[in-house]
């Protein structure tokens, strides 16, 4: 066997991943486990590990999920599918499985270097005999590679014992409405093992394969055999009374957070056991190369994928070959240039600052770089809670800051509705109406995976109605202002009409279609919907629905004009072939007579719908009160909430947002205090709004807190985990998101407008500086703002400069490689 170069304590963290890079726990919590299966998660766009240790399994909720393909077993949702556990090891001592559960450590910690996206581990435990062993791990997910990762995993004794180690493959997989795999094959050649797998559905293959390598002298080694839970290969029996012994115990922790679990007891594993006589003072360590393979179809480039597991055995043979050191370096070569890009630097404050590269890591973990079919579902690729729906959430608080980050990113995201569009005709065409409706839960074809029974009442065990899937309708017009902001970003001009043209043509079409005609008022309105506060259902003039759907109507039009004057020749075609000429006058009457509710005489409150002003006025406290059953729902016909001003999340102060120039301070500031005590952020995109609009209207504790709370909400696990008995958990891009927009666009005061650039900052009273990246129609700047001033720097590679106002002051030029500063800047 090839020996280790260097061993495990040679591997430290660069020096720069410290105060700032690094989560760190440094005591096992049991009742923390499915927390920091989130807090502790590795990815890299094309499947998320969960951050559980390396000997957790189904119970302890491990999951590798994978972007993009889905599953349905008969009579339950559809969800994404989880595939077998590529970074499964086990140490065992006289037959005792060395587990934080099963044996309380005498020290533990584990760590995630957020500059490296690589998670790491060490656990003593202390024997009845007083000797010590460590249990030492770091493992990654290539973003070089996205269909490889490694594991090196260390164990030494403070004194002799012999230990088995068991490496490689776990596919008894947890699930929420599985199992999702069927026909199980295990193989081994060369030194690589191959799990490999069907879908039930669609009998999609996955393959996992893995290498184990270890580094062990030969007088230590004692026994190195294969083993497997079908019997296929050697020494079965043992595996399975070991396993069965494993399955007759239940997690303390994680019991409740495994309602819906259905993983399938007797799934294979496929290990490799290596049994040794340890010697004090000596580290054992082993280096496992991974390599995960799914036929979803089409590979990055639209042509048909390779067969899986050949695929992964022939990638885990070339991650050996390589080594542990080149792909480590490798991968941190990508995450420095995605630093490089998007990190965001606070001064003073040294909680903020982990807690929002936290939430940026969040994100670029779950990026797709491999494929444009592909887009980032409500809780990334931490499980498949939401069925792995890619809801509003993508283009309304994520796509900002892969605008301004990784604008290549955003164009993939966005091609991904294009992709999906035909599913958005069909869910219009089946309720009866014309354009694209798209789905509120969207998996890989863009058909609805939403169901109209999303919620059970805890009360009778009856599942409630909910209109969620068909009355959101917001959610086209979210897709095709998301559209028009990357155009406006970007300036790219091939891409609106090569992509976003007709995705924002339909979505325009289907308003046109879905709205109807006040016969007294001879106005445009939409009635019976649901807005972002979804404890109302079914209400008529929903502002800020109304306000989109305006909005998008705006786009079409100037769309066509700009095709028009620059693409006659796209515009021609794209108008003959989707016959919209008839729409396309349409579309003028209803932009000039459709309805926006406008902010009252004296107060400016702007009505969130027909008829919210009538409503009971109890306060959150009060409503509170009112719930009997814990995780009941506090909407539907009969929740606590559905007949009172509460609201469920920022509604009308969303709008106030994203439409910030057609609203006074004054308005903003009266619509924010007057919703903020009726919200009871019973959704985590929710706090982020109140921060922004908090920045932008000068309330900066207010906007702090807030900030907190969004930036913070993946590290302390501190949000909803259950809606009825439904779990809900996971991570909240969303909200990691939300963080850097309240950072950047909130206190840092970034905002782009048609001509310029205005940097308008409004610092927490804790921080001395802000500094960040960010990129306008493929030029990139650097801001930095202090209390004394404000600095923006052209990269020197920039082929244009950008015109700028700092503080509100004059307008002027930021020419390549040239610094610009505002000697006035925040108080």
């Amino acid at each position: 066997m090839t020996a280790i170069k260097e061993s495990f304590r040679q591997h430290p963290a660069p020096p720069s991943a410290s105060r700032g890079w690094m989560v760190e726990d440094t005591a096992f919590d049991p009742a923390a486990i499915e927390k920091n299966g989130c807090k502790f998660m590795i990815g890299n766009g094309r499947a998320g590990v969960r951050g559980t240790l390396e000997e957790f399994s189904r119970r302890q909720l491990a999951a590798c999920t994978l972007a993009g393909l889905y599953d349905q077993v008969p009579g339950k949702w559809r969800e994404p599918v989880n595939a077998p556990n590529p970074f499964f090891v086990r140490v065992w001592l006289d037959g005792e499985l060395l587990s934080p559960e099963s044996r309380a450590p005498s020290a533990h910690r584990q760590r995630l270097d957020l500059r490296a996206a690589l998670h790491s581990r060490e656990t003593v435990f202390r024997l009845d005999d007083g000797c010590e062993v460590t249990l030492r791990a770091e493992r990654f997910l290539s973003a070089a590679d996205t269909h490889i990762g490694a594991l090196r995993f260390a164990v030494s004794t403070s004194g002799g014992c012999r230990l088995v180690i068991e490496a490689g493959i776990d596919g008894d997989v947890w699930d929420l409405n599985g199992p999702h795999l069927r026909d199980f094959a295990e193989s081994e050649r060369g030194g690589v093992m191959r799990l490999a797998a069907r879908t039930q559905e669609q009998g999609r293959a996955v393959a996992v394969a893995a290498a184990v390598e270890p580094a062990f002298a030969k007088d230590d080694l004692r026994g190195d055999e294969m083993i497997g839970w079908h019997g296929r290969l050697a020494h079965a029996a043992a595996l399975r009374a070991a396993n069965a012994e494993e399955h007759g115990r239940v997690a303390r922790a994680t019991q409740s957070a495994v309602s819906g679990d259905s993983g399938a007891i007797g799934a294979p594993r496929i290990l490799r056991r290596m049994t040794l006589v340890a010697r004090a003072g000596i580290e054992y360590s082993f280096v496992q190369y991974i390599a995960i393979f799914a036929d979803d179809g089409v590979d990055g480039e639209g042509r048909p994928a390779p067969s899986a597991a050949d695929a992964a055995a022939a990638a885990c043979r070339a991650a050996r070959a390589a080594g542990y050191d080149a792909l480590l370096a490798a991968h941190r070569a990508v995450w420095a240039e995605r630093w490089a890009r998007s990190d965001v630097q606070i001064e003073g404050d040294d909680g903020a600052q982990l807690a929002l590269r936290h939430s940026i890591y969040q994100l670029l973990i779950i990026a797709p770089g491999h494929s444009d079919r592909v887009s980032i579902p409500a809780r990334g690729l931490s499980g498949q809670v939401y069925k792995g729906g890619v809801f509003w959430d993508t283009e309304i608080f994520m796509l900002p800051f892969f605008n301004h980050t990784q604008p290549e990113t955003a164009r993939r995201l966005l091609a991904y509705r294009r992709h999906t569009l035909d599913g958005a005709r069909r869910k219009a065409a089946d309720l009866g109406f014309r354009g694209a409706f798209y789905a509120w839960e969207s998996q890989e074809t863009g058909d609805d995976a939403c169901t109209y029974f999303n919620v059970t009442d805890v009360f009778t065990g009856r599942p409630l109605r909910t209109y969620f899937r068909d009355r959101q309708v917001h959610i086209s017009a979210d897709v095709a202002v998301a559209v028009w902001r990357h155009f406006e970003q970007t300036g790219d001009l091939g891409f609106l009409a090569g992509t976003g043209a007709e995705v924002v043509l339909e979505c325009a079409r289907f308003f046109l279609s879905r709205a109807c005609i006040n016969p007294d008022t001879r106005r445009f309105e939409l009635r019976d919907v649901v807005g972002p506060d979804e404890y109302h259902e079914r209400v008529d003039n929903n502002a800020f629905t109304n306000a989109m759907v305006a909005a998008t109507l705006r786009i079409a039009l100037d769309t066509l004009a700009l095709l028009a004057e620059h693409a006659q020749a796209a515009r021609a075609e794209l108008v003959a072939r989707l016959d919209y000429g008839d729409d396309a006058r349409r579309l003028e009457e209803m932009a000039a007579a459709l309805y926006r509710p406008q902010p009252a005489p004296g107060t400016g409150i702007i009505e969130q719908f027909d008829g919210y002003r009538r409503l009971e006025d109890a306060s959150l406290a009060e409503v509170r009160a009112r719930v009997i059953k814990p995780n009941e729902y506090w909407g539907a016909t009969h929740g606590v909430a559905a007949n009172t001003k509460v609201i469920k999340q920022a509604d009308v102060v969303l709008m106030t947002h994203l439409f910030r120039d057609e609203f006074s301070d004054e308005v903003k500031r009266a619509n924010w205090e007057y919703y903020e005590p009726r919200t009871e952020h019973g959704s985590s995109l929710s706090p982020c709004v109140y921060a922004l609009v908090a920045a932008d209207i000068g309330k900066t504790d207010w906007a702090y807190r807030y900030f907190l709370k969004t930036a913070t909400i993946d590290l302390t696990g501190n949000s909803k985990q259950y809606v009825g008995p439904l779990y809900i958990g996971g991570t909240h891009p969303a909200a990691n998101g939300g963080a850097w927009m309240t950072a950047v666009l909130g206190f840092g005061g970034l905002r782009m407008a048609r001509d310029f650039v205005s940097v308008n900052p409004i610092l927490p009273s804790a921080w001395r500086a802000l500094a960040f990246r960010f990129c306008t129609r493929g030029q990139w700047f650097a801001v930095r703002v202090t209390r004394a001033a404000i600095t923006v720097t052209a990269d020197a590679a920039n082929t244009a400069p950008a015109a700028f106002e700092l503080h509100g002051g004059a307008r002027r030029d930021c020419a390549p490689g040239e610094t610009i500063t505002s000697a006035t800047a925040t108080a």
